[in-house]
């Protein structure tokens, strides 16, 4: 589904919605106004239920944004804001849930027609909130590499691949829009947002003041515990990612690959080497004529084709054992029923410690060894330790959060054990962690896998759990669960291990 066809889907039933006001319940002041409350408030329901049904995948691209606000006001003139993005990071679920909330609420309520005045201002403020996101990470797109925002005067043609935010995230999964897209939507929704400051003295009213009370706030209670189920209970319960329930890993992974090998350069973008002059050539006119353009034009871009199909988040499907070695194809190639633990992030503090070593040092003396049977003499070497000495070795020692630990204990170590005495193959793949803490986490916790690393947002993409336990055969997803939700071993023994 593309914007284009969700707007007119939403249109429809906005208009069938208006009808039954208009017709059937005469509430309607205005069919205009009418007509956009409807419209804006079902955009409003829809795009918040598919981040609400994936809050951490929200909290994550809020996480990306404040990444890049930080990199961008550091070192300018604004560098004292910089510090409070990193802040504002680790508090991302909150800002997530906050804003998922606030906007599906916000829908209801221009449903409903409730509070008028406010509704409209509240509107206004998160379109403009909405805007000041996806239009920053749009004009990042006119930004070269290395080049900071505020440098207006170094800013070139507009490039997608400078951008680092390239998904708005306002649809979650449900639909990829570049940030130029949704800053266009935004831009769009500012004239509703508009017409509803200055005329919302027009729009209709549904029910009694205090039933349109009593439905919000039932519907925010419920909104909540939706909320928490979907990330801190359970895995969202509708997957719109690409590792979801029943997809073939292997099948889309070598799909997706051979797709990008395949896309053909159509043009190249040259530069004069003393004018300036930018240009565009087709591929056959280029290369036909190279030594034309040879020492006269420098090269600023290849422009290439689409891939025949979409490009998802399975292409950068890579794992490695804690050696470094790629272990993605035996992995894939697996046609045994196993189990893939995610853990996207360690969970705990780095101690710099001090060990005591005892190291011994050996003095050697030469001796001569005379043989009076042979009547020869031979020399030999003799060790002999001539002191201990102590010193102090510095390291890192991970302290675990205890209730992480515990779950690793209590809830996975006890699935696992299972696993392996039923001989499945169980491998832990952690990400942005360094070997030694892995191995102390194995010992910490007592698990005794095999171990492996990959990219963490990789992670986080395949299972919103850390950890999440995922089960998988010859390639292919077979289910996932939420640590929280994971059935004992002997019922996923009988339901998928037959």
């Amino acid at each position: 589904m593309t914007i284009i066809s969700l707007c007119i889907n939403i249109g429809i039933v906005a208009l069938i919605v208006t009808a039954v006001i208009g017709f059937i319940m005469k509430g309607h002041k205005s069919w205009i106004m009418t007509f956009l409350q409807n419209f804006c408030g079902i955009l409003f329901l829809f795009s918040g239920w598919v981040k609400a049904v994936d809050p951490l995948g929200t909290a994550y691209k809020m996480e990306q944004y404040f990444a890049e606000f930080h990199y961008t006001f550091e070192g300018t003139w604004f560098g004292f804001i910089a510090p409070i993005f990193p802040v504002f990071a680790k508090q991302a679920i909150l800002f997530s849930l906050a804003m998922i909330i606030f906007e599906m609420v916000l829908g209801l309520m221009l449903l409903l027609g409730s509070k008028p005045k406010f509704t409209s201002w509240a509107f206004i403020l998160l379109i403009v909130f909405f805007g000041f996101l996806t239009g920053f990470t749009y004009l990042t797109g006119y930004v070269p590499e290395g080049v900071n925002f505020f440098s207006f005067g170094k800013w070139g043609e507009y490039n997608s691949n400078n951008m680092k935010v390239t998904d708005c995230g306002c649809f979650g999964d449900f639909i990829k829009l570049e940030p130029k897209t949704s800053f266009f939507k935004d831009v769009f929704l500012m004239f509703p947002a508009l017409y509803f400051i200055f005329r919302h003295k027009d729009m209709h009213q549904l029910f009694t003041k205090g039933t349109r009370s009593a439905i919000l706030w039932v519907f925010t209670a419920v909104l909540v515990y939706y909320c928490l189920a979907n990330y801190k209970w359970n895995i969202p319960h509708a997957d719109f990612r690409p590792f979801k329930q029943g997809v073939d890993i292997r099948a889309q992974f070598q799909a997706e690959n051979d797709a990008m090998a395949a896309v053909e350069i159509t043009d190249w973008k040259l530069k004069h080497n003393e004018t300036g002059e930018e240009i565009i050539l087709p591929n056959d006119e280029y290369l036909g004529n190279y030594k034309k353009y040879k020492g006269v034009y420098s090269v600023i871009d290849q422009i290439k084709d689409e891939p025949t199909i979409p490009i998802t988040k399975i292409s950068d499907f890579e794992l490695t054992d804690l050696d470094g070695n790629d272990i993605t194809e035996e992995f894939l190639n697996n046609q045994d029923a196993h189990f893939l633990i995610v853990n996207h992030k360690l969970k705990a503090s780095p101690v710099r410690k001090t060990k005591t070593l005892r190291d011994t040092i050996f003095s050697l003396d030469t001796v001569v060894v005379f043989s009076t049977e042979t009547n020869v003499s031979d020399t030999a070497v003799v060790r002999n330790v001539k002191d201990i000495v102590e010193k102090e070795e510095k390291y890192l020692e991970q302290v675990w959060k205890q209730a992480y630990l515990k779950t690793h204990i209590e809830d996975l170590k006890p699935f696992t054990d299972a696993a392996k005495t039923n001989g499945n193959k169980v491998l832990m793949v952690v990400g942005g962690a360094d070997k030694e803490s892995i191995l102390q986490l194995d010992k910490d916790a007592g698990l005794g896998i095999d171990y492996g690393m990959a990219d963490d947002i990789l992670l986080k993409t395949i299972v919103r759990s850390n950890p999440g336990v995922v089960l998988m055969k010859d390639g292919k997803i077979l289910n996932k669960w939420h640590i929280n939700k994971l059935p004992s071993f002997e019922k996923v023994k009988a339901d998928y291990l037959k």
